[in-house]
């Protein structure tokens, strides 16, 4: 009885982690006949996930939208709870909580019942989730991680730095958290390249319906890309900040992510960071904790006093 316990949480996982599954694939992976899947795949229904069984040469499944939150033991309001939470979280601070929360949420929102939608749509348009840098609509995300997972095409609205919007159409590969920012790694099909693209400049992304064969990625993961990506390409505005701490302190608690570190000597190095906006420039100087100097650019120093200002207004506020 445990083998098949097992074996069944196994099969609901694959079914989870995939749109469509065909039979003979499933049987390899469980390393059982399909005889045995067609049984789990009826146990499976019978405690109440909604397993459509698809037509074809090959057979499948697929786990579908039901009527009924399948027995996670959540009552309807645990489930727009979670689903609020996690939403929550996809777009959090908390480092290292992101994309593991916008995987989670699209296996919920697969299964979550139609009547329960609307409820999180009302919760999601009366919650404000306070977070630094451009803010994504969670709706965006939890649409191209799931053609990620379904190896899907999507179409969208793209706004370069410009403000110059093209339309888009790609085969999604990744999705990559990168200093409070959401970014695409894909395959775009009129440019024949791969490309980044940050999620707060992707608009009204939809599905195409058509399903491609995975490209190999010209990196070792999507995160190394989207670095590399980010470091080849010229920011609007490149700063020149002398830290007071030593090269070794600062790299200790932020890496290299957010720019380079040059050591000047053993309580002082030069940090070289780009940005196409200021605010968020000034705003991750401030998150290095130290004391510093601005040695370029001299507009930089307006945003910081700005900042500073409100700081101080709400350090103030009894």
């Amino acid at each position: 009885m445990s083998e098949t316990s097992s074996r069944l949480l196994e099969l609901l996982s694959l079914l989870q982690g995939r749109r469509d599954w065909p039979g003979g694939e499933l049987a390899e992976r469980l390393e059982v006949s399909r005889r045995t899947v067609r049984r789990d795949v009826d146990r499976l229904r019978g405690l109440g996930y909604p397993i459509e069984s698809l037509v074809g040469p090959a057979g499948g499944y697929r786990l579908q939208s039901g009527s009924a939150m399948p027995p996670l033991l959540l009552d309807d309001e645990e489930a727009v709870a979670i689903a609020v939470g996690l939403r929550s979280a996809a777009a959090s601070a908390v480092a290292g909580i992101e994309e593991a929360s916008l995987r989670a949420l699209v296996k919920l929102e697969q299964v979550l019942p139609s009547r329960l939608r609307p409820r999180l749509r009302a919760l999601k348009s009366a919650t404000t989730i306070p977070v630094g840098g451009p803010t994504v609509d969670p709706q965006c995300l939890t649409t191209l991680g799931a053609a990620c997972r379904d190896t899907e095409m999507v179409r969208f609205a793209y706004l370069d730095r410009e403000g110059k919007e093209s339309r888009r159409e790609v085969e999604p590969h990744s999705l990559v958290n990168r200093g409070r920012r959401w970014y695409l790694v894909a395959w775009d099909r009129r440019r024949a390249d791969w490309r980044t693209f940050r999620l707060d400049r992707v608009a009204r992304p939809a599905p195409v319906g058509v399903r491609f064969r995975q490209r190999k990625l010209p990196a070792k993961d999507p995160a190394e890309y989207v670095k590399r990506s980010i470091s080849s390409m010229p920011s609007r505005f490149e700063a020149r900040i002398l830290l007071r701490a030593s090269a070794d302190e600062v790299g200790k608690r932020f890496g290299g992510d957010w720019g380079r570190l040059e050591p000047i000597d053993e309580r002082s190095c030069e940090f070289r960071t780009g940005d196409d906006d200021l605010d968020w420039l000034a705003l991750r100087i401030a998150m290095l904790g130290v004391d510093f100097e601005v040695l370029d650019p001299p507009e930089l120093r307006k945003h910081l006093a700005a900042l500073g200002e409100r700081a101080s207004r709400a350090a103030s506020t009894t």
